[in-house]
């Protein structure tokens, strides 16, 4: 047997094999309070989905006016919220700290509940065309009073929509736009 054979089928593989683990440990667990399910950070002022989205109705694409247009959202800011409220419950202290604010110009800083890594590329407009309501991947936000995060940001979930798209259908019940919902599975699709 060659010295080197020792190091090569061994010795390799196993150095190998444990720098992906650790890799993977790593990408794992130095995310997962950004990704989990589950997870509602405190915003600046009180906020109820549930009110807003589910008892006055009024649709996602109100204050979430990015999402057909522009691959990002986007978050109301606190003139859009003063539309209703210069007139309505003026006599809540939210509301009222949201008025001072408007005056001020001061940004509202809400804190993202569907965060993903800085390396993701995610845009609304293609899910969007092809039929896909808000709630497919954010829940039934119009029955939260905090907004919680319900869908799993791994890339594994991703992928899983993308390849099995009989499997989540649009709950809009609108057709696809064109072709099938089977969207692309590579790299660049998502990481740019």
């Amino acid at each position: 047997m060659h010295p080197l054979d020792l190091l090569f089928r061994r010795v390799v593989p196993a150095a190998l094999l444990g720098g992906a683990t650790a890799a993977l440990a790593v990408g794992w667990l130095t995310q997962p309070e950004a990704l989990r399910r589950g997870a509602a950070p405190a915003q600046p002022l009180p906020f109820s989905h549930e009110q807003h989205a589910g008892q006055l109705a009024i649709p996602c694409l109100y204050c979430h006016a990015g999402a057909p247009r522009s691959p990002v959202a986007g978050l109301p800011g606190a003139d859009l919220c003063m539309g209703c409220h210069r007139v309505t419950r003026v006599d809540r202290p939210a509301i009222q700290t949201l008025a001072r604010m408007a005056e001020r110009g001061e940004p509202l800083a809400w804190v993202r509940v569907h965060t993903l890594p800085d390396h993701v590329a995610f845009d609304h407009r293609p899910h969007l065309r092809a039929g896909f309501a808000c709630q497919d991947c954010h829940g039934d936000v119009q029955d939260m009073v905090t907004l919680e995060r319900r869908m799993n940001l791994r890339m594994g979930a991703c992928l899983d929509c993308h390849r099995h798209p009989g499997l989540r259908e649009p709950a809009s019940g609108a057709p696809p736009a064109r072709g099938p919902l089977r969207g692309p599975e590579h790299c660049t699709a998502c990481h740019r």
